[in-house]
């Protein structure tokens, strides 16, 4: 199997574990919203700018991949794929600060179970977040140092693959969160 077939598909593994593991949280979450004593909250404004910031984050991969696959520079792209990316997760910890202002905490006697889910949520979207991050960055640091051709891109295509389903997984949290 050549090297780029066996890369995807160790990567498709995983992102199939990380959806089962989200799969898992969000049932969790349905279950013992059911069971009652349920905090209902305002999502502060920052979880929905860092929803548009992590789109557009992505969009930037995808020029990124365009690009490298014309002969075209895509370091730009992926160093500003990689600096939305860091401002989605400061969107996240403004967002937490901003529970914090409204009395909705992770644990502790001031906690409900509702916003301890909310927390657990992102933080484990952020802690997956976190290796899209050094994938940026290494595949952006690659993408400077012309490592990068029209026929030798995959660092660049696993970035953007593993960050587009972090994208989408956060449009599903960010949805299911809001609305359920």
């Amino acid at each position: 199997m050549p090297k780029n077939k066996s890369a995807k598909l160790l990567l498709w593994v995983g992102i199939a574990g990380i959806t089962m593991f989200f799969a898992g949280l969000t049932s969790a979450y349905i279950v013992r919203k059911a069971e009652g004593n349920w905090l209902e909250f305002q999502l502060p404004d920052w979880f929905l700018a860092s929803t548009i910031i992590i789109v557009i984050s992505s969009i930037f991969l995808i020029v990124a991949n365009r690009n490298i696959k014309q002969n075209k520079n895509a370091t730009t792209w992926l160093f500003g794929a990689f600096l939305f990316g860091c401002f989605f997760a400061i969107s996240q910890f403004k967002g937490w600060e901003a529970l914090v202002e409204q009395g909705v905490y992770l644990t502790g006697l001031a906690s409900n179970v509702s916003s301890s889910f909310l927390y657990v949520i992102t933080l484990s979207h952020l802690a997956h977040l976190v290796g899209g991050l050094i994938a940026l960055f290494i595949t952006s640091l690659n993408a400077r140092k012309g490592r990068y051709t029209s026929e030798n891109y995959l660092g660049i295509e696993l970035a953007a693959i593993y960050w587009h389903y972090l994208a989408g997984l956060w449009l599903y949290l960010f949805f299911f969160i809001m609305y359920i």
